[in-house]
């Protein structure tokens, strides 16, 4: 088809047909099928086929063209979804529950990123060795909760060392319906007694934040990624090797000179699991926190949307290295909430591990440092971003803007049981607490409120919970009594009445100890925090690993 059959000619060819009519029929004939030249022939006057055919060939084989295109396009998103491995969100107890919207309506996201060590296929046993172990439980080593701020603006990751001890909860296998009891164990055991539904759920009732989704990533997805990428560049101080000594087996096999190394592939993977040669499990998260931050820089200065090639093989690694929580298991949706990462600047994003001190009962083991990790959990819950690189906004007051509905009831006619929740997983109960708070209770008009000692259970905020609609103001009543404030009074289908769970943040006292709202940027000084636009950080190596 020549350039001027898509040029607006197609007038004069039904100018030509029409004058072959009229000269068809002057001569006797019956117009385009009387019996003038070309009659029958599919030729106009001067013996040549009309363009209005050509016209129409070429209309066919472009929609072909269109069509075959979108199909193959259609697949190929149908493939990318089927290489999605997906799960339950959550296997285990958990009362966490969503954070109420901000004025916008808008609610911060929660993801869950777990590294798993699973040995269950040639390529991971290739790369993670312990052939020995290949039909063992996975573990989760690596944990980072990634927080995206309501209003998408600031984001904030929080790594737990993985012989973290905590309190891991009852659990369900979503596949083989096994049960596990609950645990006081370490949090990389989590993973091996539920899936990932049960490591978010462990996360959950430690920290008191809710959590929308989690991720999984094994040896061999690291290192697809790592190479779809194109390489990370990390920085070592030293020269480093991290390899077996007589002093301690094992090491990654990291080996670097001192300087800037662009990784990729294994040798990405090698830095990630690299422990020994940092000196700590909390380097090792350090240097796990300058691989990411490092990754996000290195994706915002590639323009992957207009490299169809890299974009595919992105997609491509991405989908087959993931496994992800039931509600995001499509490619559409992994892409939205992408999209909703990468709006945010890199000076907004933290980086940061666990405040912990080392545990009494095992000095090999960490727990959660009190205070400091009670502060961290708390600005998550509150959505209060972890840098002060954003607009000053005016702190807002514990109960402002929560509105207040009216009390059923008399106090003196309210059934009121108050729990003990003050246990955590380095502290046990303190007795009576239920008592005491009842006690104070009734003191305050509330005569029918009692304690409920049939269990210790743990909490690590204090809450008043009800269980419909009606109640609402019961229970803000009984938080008012208390100095509780109204965010946390909250609904719940596990209490048949107004309930107030005295948690680890109330552990003496017989009012609410007044807390002052967190600072955007105030973080504790133990959380190790790295900024993402930060490229000056580089690791140093413990002596006996240097060459």
């Amino acid at each position: 088809m020549t350039q001027s059959s898509l040029r607006g000619e197609e007038p004069a060819v039904e100018d030509t047909t029409a004058l072959a009519a009229r000269k068809g029929s002057a001569a006797g004939g019956h117009g385009p099928r009387g019996g003038g030249k070309g009659s029958g022939t599919g030729r106009d006057v001067a013996g040549r086929r009309p363009r209005r055919r050509a016209l129409r060939w070429s209309a066919t084989v472009l929609s072909l063209v269109i069509l075959t295109t979108a199909g193959a396009g259609y697949l190929y998103y149908q493939h990318l979804n089927g290489n999605i491995r997906k799960g339950q969100r959550s296997s285990g107890d958990s009362k966490a529950e969503r954070t109420r919207p901000n004025s916008a309506g808008q609610t911060p996201l929660n993801i869950l990123l777990i590294g798993s060590d699973s040995r269950s296929s040639d390529a991971n046993v290739a790369l993670g060795g312990g052939r020995n172990n290949r039909d063992n439980p996975p573990l989760g080593d690596v944990q980072m909760l990634i927080h995206l701020s309501a209003d998408r603006e600031s984001a904030a990751v929080v790594s737990i060392p993985r012989d973290t001890r905590v309190d891991i909860p009852k659990c369900t296998d979503p596949d083989t319906g096994k049960v596990y009891p609950p645990a006081n164990t370490i949090i990389n055991e989590s993973l091996a007694r539920g899936g990932p539904g049960c490591t978010l759920a462990t996360w959950e009732n430690l920290t008191g934040v809710y959590i929308d989704h989690w991720m999984t990533i094994d040896f061999a997805g690291v290192v697809h990624m790592a190479d779809a990428i194109g390489g990370v560049e990390v920085c070592v101080n030293q020269n480093v090797w991290d390899r077996s000594l007589a002093t301690q087996r094992g090491g990654s096999g990291l080996k670097l000179t001192a300087g800037k190394h662009k990784v990729k592939g294994k040798q990405a993977l090698q830095w990630l699991r690299t422990r020994h040669a940092w000196g700590s499990d909390l380097l090792r998260a350090r240097a796990q926190h300058m691989y990411m931050n490092s990754m996000i820089r290195t994706l915002r200065s590639q323009n992957v949307f207009t490299d169809t090639g890299r974009l595919m093989g992105l997609a491509e690694a991405g989908t087959k290295s993931l496994k992800v929580s039931e509600e995001i298991g499509t490619v559409k949706k992994l892409y939205d909430l992408a999209m909703q990462l990468k709006t945010v600047p890199t000076d907004r994003i933290t980086m940061t591990t666990m405040p912990w001190v080392e545990d009494f009962q095992n000095r090999n083991h960490v727990v959660p440092d009190g205070a400091d990790a009670t502060k961290m959990w708390k600005m998550l819950r509150e959505d209060v971003p972890f840098d002060d690189n954003g607009p000053t906004r005016e702190a807002k007051t514990p109960d402002e803007d929560e509105a207040t509905a009216a009390p059923s009831v008399a106090a003196d006619r309210l059934g009121v049981v108050v729990q003990n929740a003050t246990r955590t997983s380095t502290q046990a109960p303190v007795n009576g607490r239920a008592d005491a708070i009842s006690q104070e209770l009734r003191q305050k008009g509330f005569t029918r409120a009692s304690a409920d000692t049939s269990a210790a259970l743990s909490e690590p905020e204090t809450l008043v919970r009800y269980p419909s609609a009606d109640m609402e103001g019961d229970a803000q009543s009984v938080a008012k009594a208390l100095g509780i404030p109204m965010s946390s009074v909250k609904r719940s289908t596990d209490v048949s009445g107004v309930t107030v769970v005295v948690g680890a943040d109330w552990r003496t006292g017989a009012t609410y100890p007044k807390e002052s709202t967190p600072k955007a940027g105030d973080l504790p000084s133990t959380s190790d925090a790295i900024n993402g636009s930060d490229e000056s950080q580089c690791m140093d190596v413990y002596a006996p690993y240097r060459w």
